[in-house]
């Protein structure tokens, strides 16, 4: 065991007996600083990327990664279809990273009650489509049966349902303008909640032949095709691909116009948002990496200065000035893995509990959510672990050239 090892082992066991209130004191400060410090990081961490996984998967839930459409869409759904043949879509489903190739029909409307009414944006699902999402979201009664061909249930959301003052059971007219106004009766099956206003202000959610009739399309047309990857960061590598296949559809089809759009770019500000947490989550990182470092400091100072006779003693039985300040390195590491350890504890305890039982509120009209979201990635608790570790160790280093300033004689007489 190396000397400078053992020395700073033995004053680490030894606070908890030292007699100076001073010495245990400063590293009672020391630990808690850098405690307090990882846990704040570690919770700023998690409780982010809870807000981007859960949002990303709300997003997810209303398209796919790449949708396929004729920009003219945005505008009116319903008047510019594309192409959804079965050979486009194949060809789609064997590219790499590929998940599901969903087509879907949109449809303009608006949903009339005798007291009150709402514009809305009629979806068409067919049966083979990822309906979890909605699944997941569902507060009251149950989905429409996609495979239902000229089906009349609906999905409405809860905002719409307050709004409209409709119930699970209740019927509703929506009326949709063309040449002329075109009325339809559905009944309400289900409602469901994404606490996103951008969605929950504008999606009813109904069986794809439904839409395709009212739009009076053929059976492989589609207002958008939406293609789901197996990993959001596949986006990338896949979205030139299906550009080019844009391309050499357009080519074929006369009086379409193909476009791929990634979830990023058609719902920007919403990942723009996402981008700014990122931001303010470096810096958080950072004002509590200096806090903790700082603390240390300090208590390394303190510590030198209250063990000057130490130190003399030390040199002047032969401890060069390298030794005696790895001891006081390796003293500072030991209290910094006390403190780590403690900080570990304390934030993944929060962050358990709040996971479980959801201690922590949020308004879901500002947040998207009810509760604080919290998502533990490891590799990432541990690689703050490490930076936190290493850069306290580096901030500890030119301080403690202080102990070769030290004369041994002097310090022999320190009171």
């Amino acid at each position: 065991m190396k000397f400078s090892f053992f020395v700073a082992r033995r004053f680490f066991k030894s606070m908890s007996s030292d007699k100076s209130r001073a010495s245990r004191l400063t590293v009672s400060i020391a630990t808690a600083g850098v405690a307090v410090g990882l846990a704040v990081m570690l919770l700023t961490v998690c409780i982010i990327l809870g807000f981007r996984s859960e949002i990303t998967k709300k997003v997810e839930g209303f398209g796919g990664h790449i949708e396929i459409l004729d920009f003219a869409t945005f505008s009116a759904p319903d008047a510019h279809p594309v192409s959804a043949t079965p050979a486009l879509l194949n060809t789609l489903r064997r590219l790499p990273d590929v998940k599901s190739v969903t087509p879907t029909a949109q449809k303009m409307g608006i949903l009339k009650t005798t007291e009150d009414y709402q514009a809305i944006t009629l979806k068409g699902l067919p049966k083979d489509a990822d309906t979890s999402f909605f699944s997941s979201s569902l507060v009251e009664g149950r989905l429409p049966n996609f495979g239902a061909e000229d089906s009349n249930e609906l999905l409405i959301s809860r905002k719409q349902a307050n709004d409209l003052n409709l119930k699970v059971g209740d019927r509703v007219f929506a009326y949709f303008f063309e040449e002329s106004i075109r009325m339809r009766r559905f009944k309400v099956c289900g409602i469901y909640s994404s606490n996103m206003a951008i969605f929950d202000k504008t999606y009813a959610i109904t069986p794809f032949s439904t839409v395709r009739k009212l739009n009076h399309w053929e059976n492989d047309e589609a207002s958008i095709v939406e293609i789901r990857l197996r990993h959001f960061s596949d986006t990338t590598g896949v979205m030139p691909i299906v550009r080019h296949l844009c391309q050499q559809q357009n080519q074929v089809s006369v009086g379409q116009k193909h476009n791929a759009i990634s979830i990023t770019d058609l719902y920007a500000q919403v990942f723009s948002w996402l981008n700014l947490l990122d931001f303010n989550m470096v810096v958080i990182l950072i004002i509590m990496l200096c806090i903790s470092g700082f603390t240390m400091v300090s208590g390394l100072l303190i510590l030198v200065l209250e063990r000057t006779q130490t130190i003399g003693l030390l040199k002047a039985l032969g401890a060069t000035n390298g030794s005696v300040r790895r001891i006081f390195l390796n003293f500072a590491v030991f209290i910094t893995l006390r403190g780590l350890l403690i900080g570990d504890v304390l934030a993944l305890g929060i962050a358990f509990a709040q996971r479980q039982w959801g201690l922590l509120r949020l308004d879901p009209a500002t947040y998207y959510f009810e509760t604080v979201p919290i998502h533990i990635n490891w590799p990432i608790v541990l690689l703050v672990n490490i930076g936190t570790l290493l850069a306290t160790i580096l901030a500890l280093v030119g301080p403690s050239y202080v102990v070769s300033r030290i004369q041994p004689a002097k310090a022999i007489r320190f009171e």
